[in-house]
């Protein structure tokens, strides 16, 4: 141990060598940088002991000098280690002598700074607030000192800038830092590229591509194509007919772009007679539409957003639709003057000595429709003498054509049509009776005489005849309910009287009743009327004079007899069956009739 300690304090060298020197390069005249000739080197068989079997070093004894044997990767021979050296001792004989010889080798840049993923993805929330960091991949660099990793680039900076953290090993932690918010509608898609450079003549780099992809937020509200929609629609078109579709958009992507539509409410019920597809924008007629009531519909169609989860509000926007009305002819015009009324006649005077144009009277009349439907013409259709009058086309006054004279009849009827100009158009006619005389009376005369209106003559007629018709009917009811009373109840007591014939009754004569025997035969000879009552069973004898006093006797039968004189001879039996043939054969012609 003494020898080596002595021999290494006399002998030890340093060189230092670049890596990756090609194989036989020189590292140093070993000879010469310890004193020995080549005869020692060659007597003392020098040779090189490495202890770790791995000779990047060869001698050359001849030369006396070191030479590369093996390429040197420093990265791989000491890694982040520096400095980095070959460690091994040259070993002389006869005698043993040792010399230590150290080779640093040093870096030279070799090594790109790499990363161990080509790319990275992100996916941002394009609501993610200004500073919001995210993590990037690290570089590696082989080499070490300046040749290794030294710094990074980010581009383009446009939304994220790149921030470096020194960490406690000595490495630095990169980060992408958000600058400027995202807006997915703008752009969807961000591709950015991260470099890393190191320090190294020449300088190398190396890169990693980041993807980002923008998710999509509701924070974009419907747009529509227009600010105002604006149609017309002919009044009482049917139902179903389709008057516009609203159109919008939403930059927003997925459920937070669909689009439904809805109809606000609004003070004049549009909602009531539109409807708007909530899915295609269709507005449609869903009621009765009248221009005479309503002219214009103007109603606020709103865009209602689904949104993508219970946490996130719709957002929605409004258009306003505009309707307008066109009229069309459903009406025909109404006269206003003179009134058309059947209960009286009313007549427009003219004396005899009316000039050529005198005004007799204005027809009025107005239509409820609107533009050239509403355009009135009046014409004469029938007169009673066509020559004498004439009207207005446009203002419906009627004038005599010529002089009045006395052989123009008192009452004269002018029947005129006024008419609209629509398509199809429509009309009404009034009847206008003028009476041409010189005085009130005369005209009073005549204006009695004036016929009524025909419809409203037939009309009255007809009901005059119902009404007798229907009292007679009733008249007629109501007498043979009553003659059916009485032969039902006649017929009751009928059978009661016959049922109890034989019990002893005594019944009640009223005075001059004739006596009768018990022959049943009335004595004297007189003229008698025999009355019988439905109600009682008395029967009542009334005769022209004067008869002997009635003698009332109930014989051991029961059977009342009168005793009187009479000229012919009737028993009781013969005068009931006349009489209950009589009441049967009037029962029998009600029934029948």
């Amino acid at each position: 141990n003494t020898f080596f300690f002595f021999c290494s304090a006399l002998g030890q060298v340093s060189y230092s060598i670049p890596e990756e020197m090609a194989k036989g390069s020189l590292v140093g005249n070993i000879a010469q940088d310890l004193g020995l000739d080549l005869k020692r080197l060659k007597s003392g068989k020098a040779r090189i002991y490495t202890g770790d079997s791995a000779e990047y070093i060869e001698l050359n004894k001849e030369r006396g000098v070191l030479l590369i044997k093996e390429r040197i990767d420093r990265e791989a021979l000491c890694g982040q280690t520096t400095p980095c050296a070959l460690h091994f001792q040259i070993i002389l004989e006869n005698p043993m002598q040792l010399y230590r010889v150290t080779v640093e080798v040093t870096d030279i840049n070799d090594n790109a700074p790499m990363f161990s993923k080509a790319e990275m993805r992100f996916e941002i929330n394009e609501l993610s607030s200004s500073g919001a960091r995210f993590p990037l991949e690290r570089a590696i660099d082989h080499d070490v000192g300046r040749n290794g990793l030294q710094s990074y680039s980010l581009e383009p900076t446009d939304n994220f800038v790149l921030k470096l953290q020194n960490l406690p090993d000595g490495n630095k932690a990169v980060e992408m830092v958000l600058q400027t918010p995202l807006d997915r509608e703008r752009k969807d898609h961000i591709s950015l590229l991260l470099t890393a450079f190191d320090g190294g003549e020449p300088q190398m780099s190396g890169t990693m591509k980041i993807h980002i992809t923008v998710l999509d937020a509701n924070d974009n509200a419907p747009v529509c194509s227009q600010s105002v929609y604006k149609t017309s629609i002919a009044e009482n078109s049917p139902k179903g007919t389709v008057l516009t579709t609203v159109s919008a958009s939403d930059a927003d992507q997925g459920s937070n772009g669909r689009i439904s539509f809805s109809m606000s409410s609004t003070a004049d019920k549009a909602a009531d007679i539109f409807e708007i597809d909530p899915e295609s924008g269709v507005v449609k007629l869903i009621g009765g539409i009248d221009y005479e009531i309503r002219k214009y519909y103007q109603t606020d169609v709103q865009f209602r957003v689904k949104a993508q989860d219970g946490g996130s509000p719709p957002l929605s926007s409004n258009v306003s639709v505009k309707i307008m009305i066109q009229d069309q002819n459903d009406n025909a015009p109404q006269v206003l003057y003179p009134v058309q009324s059947g209960a009286s006649v009313v007549a427009e005077i003219v004396p005899r000595s009316a000039d050529v144009g005198y005004l007799v009277t204005k027809v009025v009349a107005v239509d409820v429709d609107s533009g050239q439907n509403a355009w009135l013409s009046y014409k004469l259709q029938k007169a009673t003498d066509r020559a004498l009058f004439e009207v207005g086309l446009q203002n419906g006054e009627i004038r005599t054509v010529r002089q009045v004279t006395d052989k123009d009849a008192v009452k004269q009827r002018l029947t005129v049509v006024v008419e609209d100009n629509g398509q199809p158009s429509r009309s009404a006619t009034v009847n206008v009776n003028v009476a041409v005389a010189d005085s009130f009376p005369e005209v009073l005369t005549e204006f009695t005489d004036f016929p009524h209106d025909k419809e409203y003559n037939d009309n009255l007629t007809f009901y005059l005849v119902l009404a007798l018709a229907v009292v007679s009917f009733l008249f007629i009811v109501s007498i043979i309910a009553i003659l059916s009373v009485k032969c039902y109840r006649w017929r009751r007591e009928r059978m009661f009287y016959k049922s109890g014939a034989n019990l002893p009754v005594i019944p009640y004569y009223p005075p001059l009743y004739a006596d009768v025997g018990g022959t049943g035969t009335l004595q004297q000879v007189y003229n008698y009327e025999v009355c019988r009552t439905t109600d009682s069973r008395k029967t009542d004898l009334k005769y022209d004079r004067p008869c002997s006093e009635s003698i009332i006797s109930l014989d051991s039968s029961g059977t009342h007899t009168l005793t009187h004189a009479q000229r012919g001879k009737l028993t009781n039996e013969q005068f009931d069956d006349q009489v209950r043939i009589f009441i049967s054969s009037l029962c029998s012609s009600l029934q029948h009739f």
